[in-house]
């Protein structure tokens, strides 16, 4: 949790199933402003507002925009999900809890920014949202249920079943954490969830993107990036961030950082 600060502000908003935890940074010497769109941040399978850690106000700070974060229901500190994903909860996402936050803020226009499956569940929203968004920036993303998906999701939850592992998720979701783990494991690997992909009910895009994907990614290969590009009718650009695993803004921020502030520019 940041010290308080004029620059961060936390929300607790009504959703359809429970309250969202909101947190606002802005840019130094400026209070909250959604006047000049604001990025919007949609987190990983695992994530929430606090493991964006510090990137958020750096990014605040190169592009002179207010940032956005929420935890997704059932993550963070926001209220337990009432049950499990559907297998359509990416494309679920730009109807219910990012809709939610959109309109009890009054943010109009917006850039969507989503790290790996929040990086689907931004791609719908900016296509749901279309007359609103202004660019989309994914990281990580996975577009389709690839082999080398599943079999990093494999070896992540048998790591998970070591002493000790699922206490770390517990200190970002509380007793919520078990249920977050099976959300990512259970659902990616269901047989029902197998012919998933991006596209499926996506209308095409007509906003700027930016794919960037680390060339070591456990979680997916260049494909997804590459396909995500091919998803718009505006500039796109595909950025490959060599030596970089599945957290680019985390292992690499100062490159993420600035390729984001040159699409905005």
């Amino acid at each position: 949790m940041p010290s308080p600060s004029h620059h961060t502000q936390d929300l607790r908003i009504d959703s359809l199933h429970g309250r969202l935890f909101v947190r606002i940074w802005s840019p130094a010497h400026l209070s909250p402003s959604f006047e000049e769109a604001p990025i919007i941040l949609f987190h990983d399978s695992l994530g929430c507002v606090e493991l964006w850690r510090e990137f958020p106000a750096k990014l605040a700070a190169i592009t002179g925009k207010t940032v956005v974060a929420y935890d997704r229901l059932g993550f963070g500190r926001s209220d337990a999900h009432p049950g499990e994903l559907s297998v359509s909860f990416v494309g679920d996402e730009a109807e219910y809890d990012f809709a939610t936050v959109k309109d009890r803020l009054g943010i109009d226009q917006f850039i969507a920014f989503g790290h790996s499956v929040g990086g689907g569940m931004a791609t719908h929203s900016a296509a749901r949202h279309r007359e609103h968004c202004l660019a989309l920036i994914t990281e990580s993303a996975q577009a389709f249920v690839e082999d080398r998906t599943l079999q990093g999701i494999r070896e992540a939850k048998q790591g998970f079943q070591q002493d000790g592992q699922l206490d770390r998720l517990a200190r970002y979701h509380g007793d919520k954490a078990q249920w977050v783990l099976d959300a990512w494991t259970e659902t990616w690997l269901s047989p029902e969830f197998a012919d998933w992909s991006l596209e499926t009910g996506l209308e095409r895009l007509d906003c700027p993107v930016l794919a960037i994907h680390g060339d070591q990614d456990e979680f997916g290969s260049e494909l997804h990036p590459q396909q995500i590009a091919r998803l718009t009718d505006g500039p796109s650009q595909v950025l490959l961030i060599e030596a970089c695993g599945h957290v680019p803004h985390k292992e690499q921020p100062d490159v993420v950082l600035q390729a984001v502030a040159e699409l905005l520019r």
